[in-house]
């Protein structure tokens, strides 16, 4: 990265300080006043800009407001890939650890060494779903207007370009690896038979119709209780929302 940053001349590296100082204004506003709100305009007035001067940088509000919701979708597939990663490794350490302590056990004893007990939430070796669903909470509660951007209301008028589907689908991938790692749960639902016929939203996914299921609960039930936690609506309530998020995941899982 650095010796990218070094090629480039003057007037690109100048360039792309201002893209970023037009990002942060922008999120500024956001948290102020919602996407919806966002002109290009008043970020101008902020940074001692014309107008006109600015849209060298973001040729339209709909230009910037792509370029954060990119930035987000990417930053969330990062931690994502990341997440699964890490869950991975300590699961393949896990299982080596497991399997040694096991045979020699039963070289011991004569006995033969049974299946591994399988890990939960918060245990070394965790399922990769739940590291995936820890993941997406840390995220979440780091930088709550850059939630509501992606995952909020739609700013009206506003229409994504095609490459932020596939960043989109990308995120959606590792959660349904995740989501087709874990044995079925129950006899077949007409909700699966639903998903069989309708799983394009899957983007060519080999993941059987229980994994989809499980991964539309995971993202409509995690986004419910982060969505409603992030707005404050569980202030009054005097729920914890972690203890809730965690019962969630672990019927998820169950």
């Amino acid at each position: 990265m650095a010796d990218t940053e070094n090629a480039k001349s003057p007037r690109e590296r100048y360039r792309a300080q201002v893209r970023a100082e037009v990002k942060e204004r922008a999120w500024e506003q956001i948290a102020a006043a919602g996407a919806s709100a966002l002109s290009l305009n008043a970020i101008a007035r902020k940074m001692g800009m014309s107008g006109p001067a600015l849209y060298r940088y973001f040729g339209s509000r709909d230009e910037l407001i792509t370029e954060l919701i990119r930035d987000a979708y990417r930053s969330l597939a990062d931690t994502f890939h990341a997440a699964a990663a890490v869950a991975a490794a300590e699961s393949a350490e896990v299982t080596r650890t497991a399997e040694t302590t096991e045979t020699a056990g039963a070289a011991a004893t004569g006995e033969t060494a049974g299946p591994a007990r399988p890990r939960r939430p918060g245990e070394p070796g965790e399922p990769a779903l739940a590291t995936l669903a820890h993941a997406l909470r840390g995220w979440a509660l780091a930088d709550p207007q850059r939630y509501f951007l992606v995952y909020g209301t739609p700013v009206p008028g506003y229409h994504a370009p095609d490459d932020i589907t596939v960043i989109a689908s990308e995120i959606m991938a590792v959660l349904l690896d995740a989501c087709a790692a874990l044995p079925r749960s129950g006899p077949a639902t007409p909700f699966d038979e639903h998903l069989a016929a309708h799983r394009d939203w899957a983007a060519g996914h080999p993941a059987p119709p229980a994994a989809l299921h499980r991964a539309t609960a995971f993202w409509t039930r995690l986004h419910g209780v982060l969505s409603l936690e992030l707005a404050g609506h569980f202030s009054g309530m005097g729920l914890d929302p972690a203890l809730l998020f965690a019962a969630e995941l672990e019927d998820l899982l169950s």
